[in-house]
């Protein structure tokens, strides 16, 4: 069973020098695929003990210890300067085109909405009913509304969650699978929202919830994939949305699409587990 796979083969070696001198047996191993230098896990019993010891060694490789066990080794393995090294998020980011395409789209639409457009943008991007778009054809409209934003603090709350998220599950299953889930929850999310209020919203709120459902369910039903989200992360998801519901934020929240999002998400994540083993 893999157990996680690094870009750089000297980071594999030292957390492989250190799982073996604990006692759990890991073998290094090489391929072609985007993060060449992986790590496998011999006994998969042991699977619990060694995520425990690698997420310890991700927020910190250069802690002595796992140098200790390499010199134990004979094996001193010299990591670069963390200065000269890129994000690892960044490096997903910047492989991750859906990501990037999304991304890129709201900030345009949102600056050309500073500067005086937002009117016109509003209207080719609001939702529309499915009879009439029977009649004018202009489809896109299901999608629009997760591409426009009414503040700062809006836009830049759900790029964030959806740079991270979305890079994550572009990296781990493609670009067509993300196109496929954005699509979905925004497709999804879009239509409880207007059927709820009407046409007037706009985020990516349901989009980011539904990415968020969608991580957190990949843990949980099948954490060899290496998707997941914190507890901590978890509850301050699911407080935000009672809090939507409570209506005791200071703006106005799309809570039927934050919901549908994240409830897509969560079965978008089941479907994946069933077919993906």
């Amino acid at each position: 069973m893999q157990l996680i796979a690094f870009s750089q083969e000297a980071p594999a070696q030292l957390l492989a020098n250190y799982l073996n001198q604990q006692g759990i047996a890991v073998h290094y191993r090489h391929t072609d695929e985007e993060h060449p230098h992986s790590l496998v896990l011999v006994d998969e019993s042991q699977w619990e003990a060694a995520r425990l010891i690698t997420q310890d060694f991700i927020r910190d490789p250069r802690q002595a210890k796992y140098q200790q066990a390499a010199w134990q080794q004979g094996e001193a393995v010299q990591l670069q300067p963390v200065a000269r090294q890129m994000s690892p998020q960044l490096q997903m980011l910047l492989k991750s085109p859906v990501t990037i395409l999304v991304l890129v789209a709201c900030l345009l639409v949102y600056l050309g909405s500073l500067m005086g457009w937002f009117g016109p943008i509003q209207y080719w991007l609001s939702f529309q009913s499915p009879a009439l778009l029977s009649e004018n054809h202009q489809w896109w409209r299901l999608l629009g509304p997760a591409f426009l934003h009414f503040s700062t603090m809006h836009i830049v709350f759900n790029l964030l969650w959806w740079a991270m998220l979305g890079s994550q599950i572009e990296s781990k299953f493609g670009s067509v699978n993300l196109l496929l889930i954005f699509v979905l929850t925004a497709l999804l999310s879009n239509y409880a929202q207007f059927l709820h209020t009407g046409p007037s919203f706009g985020g990516l709120s349901g989009v980011v919830y539904g990415v968020m459902g969608f991580v957190w369910w990949c843990g949980w039903l099948r954490p060899q994939w290496g998707l997941s989200l914190s507890k901590p992360l978890v509850g301050f998801i699911l407080f935000w949305l009672v809090l939507g519901y409570a209506d005791l934020l200071w703006v106005s929240v799309a809570n039927t699409a934050h919901t549908v999002g994240l409830v897509s998400g969560c079965l978008l994540a089941l479907g994946y587990s069933k077919i993906r083993r």
